[in-house]
């Protein structure tokens, strides 16, 4: 019988976990699919680790992944993928802001060949004001020099296939944007719209700090087109010095020598710092991503599981460390 995987990344969601599993164990009753379900504890804070090591003893299903530390749901979600035997494998958050109920319209897309089943959100009405106008910004932002098309409402409530799955394993890349990996793909893809409900309970751990720091590592890491504006730039204000001196030698010969003005030296010299620093910036942030990726650590550290069969508990107990050449959770190598 085909596999189903659940992949939950999960951190201080101990108070979501009565109601997500109660709505999870009506949605997988009427999948028709074995399953199991990979929770991962992203350095949780709060008892959401030793709830769901509890819950192993009562569900067979259960898996548990617990990484060492707080690594961000970005990697929690790798992790997770890492571990997930299912030949189709559903991302979703333990705050029920994904319906489970959605489970189903997933495996029936899927059953008619689409490799990838994402869930689209129609409205944003859960979010303030200014998240809603920066998240906008970012999404046009990227689609005008982004190298791949993100999905309008798309995030990471999605259905992927076990083709899907291996190749995502296979990426080494460690500054993570998965809305960008998912999109950069391809594979056969198909969009189920859906509304966001309000948290079942406790408070989200995107702050506006970290959403930011998401959308200079999406941007950095699916396009160079920052790098090459100020090449641009470069040359623009180059050609208007080159035009301003003509200028100014023409008036001098003309009219003589006047003397100029400090405070306009003082504006086009603090001007051009500006432009200076703000170029260093951007390419300190690409040079940043090249360090990252040269130092080659593991995406993630796990300190224990549960749950697991004996053959994955070996394989996960010899690859502590995750990363694009470590074992899967099957035993063969994934890249």
């Amino acid at each position: 019988m085909p596999l189903l995987s659940l992949v939950i990344p999960m951190h201080n969601e101990s108070a979501n976990l009565d109601a997500l599993f109660a709505r999870l164990d009506a949605a997988l009753g009427r999948a028709g699919m074995a399953a199991e379900i990979v929770c991962v504890d992203d350095g949780s804070l709060d008892d959401t680790l030793a709830r769901l090591k509890a819950r192993t003893a009562q569900d067979p299903r259960l898996r548990v992944v617990a990484l060492s530390r707080n690594f961000g749901k970005e990697i929690a979600v790798a992790a997770g993928l890492r571990f997930a035997r299912g030949d189709a494998v559903v991302l979703m958050d333990a705050d029920l802001q994904h319906p489970p109920e959605m489970i189903e319209t997933f495996l029936a897309h899927w059953r008619e060949g689409y490799r990838m089943v994402y869930a689209q959100r129609t409205d944003r009405r859960t979010e303030t004001k200014r998240r809603r106008w920066a998240a906008g910004a970012f999404y046009r932002l990227f689609a005008r020099i982004g190298e791949v098309s993100l999905p309008e409402g798309a995030g990471d409530f999605r259905l992927l296939d076990r083709a899907v799955v291996d190749v995502f394993n296979s990426l080494g890349e460690r500054t993570r944007f998965n809305k960008g990996l998912y999109a950069w793909l391809g594979f056969k893809q198909i969009g189920v719209p859906y509304d966001v409900t309000e948290r079942n309970a406790g408070t989200s751990g995107w702050n506006f700090l970290k959403l930011y720091r998401l959308a200079i590592d999406g941007i950095v890491a699916f396009t160079t087109v920052p790098l090459r504006i100020w090449s641009f730039l470069g040359v623009i204000v180059s050609l208007g010095a080159i035009g301003y001196g003509i200028y100014f030698l023409i008036k001098t010969l003309i009219l003589g020598i006047d003397v100029p003005g400090y405070p306009s030296l003082i504006v086009a010299i603090m001007l051009f710092a500006g432009i200076q620093l703000i170029s260093l910036g951007i390419i300190g942030e690409y040079v940043a991503l090249m360090v990252a990726e040269v130092k080659r650590r593991p995406l993630y550290v796990i300190s224990e599981t549960h749950g697991f069969p004996a053959a994955q508990e070996t394989v996960a107990g010899k690859a502590p460390a995750g990363g694009p050449d470590d074992q899967g959770p099957r035993g063969r190598r994934i890249a």
